[in-house]
This record gives structure tokens, C-alpha cells and sequence, in this order.
């Protein structure tokens, strides 16, 4: 059985009004203006899964961080066990950029990331708490902005 030949022309002249048509003025304007370069102070990621997976997953967040121009530190606040230096190494971290820190004494991971983000010596300080309550993240957010610093939080599920 043959199939009638419908020409492909016939939809084409669709397409080509699409294509011809203009940007819209709103969408112009947003893909003309420059991003804000005004990040926020505060971002928090979910992994869920394997440990050795959700490592996996953040090697690569972590490894852009790592080699970030700016010459302050990326800070881990309490890492997981696994998140080693040799995992570091072998993640292809810049490890002379990086510190790794972890509470002493009565001293929770959240006030400690709270104290190296208002310090302002580190870009970005990696906590790993969860959960985390609204005023905690409060507290972060305002440590960050007086530091000039980002908070970034991984919730491990």
C-alpha cells in the first residue's frame, strides 16, 4: 500500500512565520539584561541515596568551588566520614584552597559554620545540617552577608 506524499512545504511556511516573528519586548528585555551577579547568601541541596552516590553527585558543586578565583577558603563544616582527603584528591578538589573544620567541645557544626561565615575569611562554607530550622537558617544567612560569604547546606537523605 502507498501512503499519498504529502509535502513537507506544507509546514513550513507555519515554521517560518514562527521564525519570523520578533522577540517579544519582555523576553528581549530579560535576555538583554545582566544577570545579578548579587548571589544569595544562603543555598541549601537534598541528596538522597547511597553515600558513595550522593559523593558522586557533589564532586563536582564541590570541585567548582574549590577553584573559585576568589582567594578566601572553602570551608567544610563537619563532613561526612567518607568525604576524605583522599576522596578529596581523588574528586580533583583543589585541596591548598580548602579547610576542613570541625567543632570542639560544646560547640555545634552550626555554630561553627555561623562563625567561619561571619569571619569572611572563606567564599563559601559547606555545612551538612539537618535538619535545619528556620531560625538556624536565619542565622547563617546573616552570618553570610556580615562575612560577604555564601552558605551552602547538603541535606543527606
Amino acid at each position: 500500500m502507498q501512503f499519498p506524499h504529502t509535502p513537507q512545504q506544507a509546514q513550513l511556511p507555519l515554521f517560518e512565520a514562527f521564525l519570523a516573528q520578533p522577540l517579544a519586548p519582555a523576553l528581549k528585555e530579560v535576555v538583554e539584561s545582566p544577570w545579578n551577579k548579587d548571589p544569595e547568601a544562603f543555598s541549601e541541596l537534598s541528596l538522597r541515596g547511597a553515600a558513595g552516590n550522593c559523593l558522586n553527585l557533589l564532586a563536582p558543586i564541590l570541585r567548582e568551588l574549590s577553584q573559585d578565583q576568589d582567594a578566601r577558603w572553602l570551608t567544610l563544616i563537619a563532613p561526612p566520614s567518607s568525604l576524605t582527603q583522599s576522596w578529596l584528591r581523588d574528586a580533583g578538589l583543589n585541596r591548598e584552597g580548602i579547610l576542613l573544620l570541625h567543632p570542639r567541645g560544646n560547640q555545634s557544626p552550626q555554630q561553627l559554620a555561623c562563625e567561619a561565615l561571619r569571619l569572611g575569611r572563606s567564599h563559601t562554607v559547606v555545612s551538612w545540617l539537618n535538619p535545619l530550622s528556620a531560625s538556624a537558617r536565619q542565622q547563617l544567612i546573616s552570618a553570610a552577608r556580615t562575612g560577604d560569604a555564601q552558605s551552602l547546606n547538603i541535606r543527606l537523605g
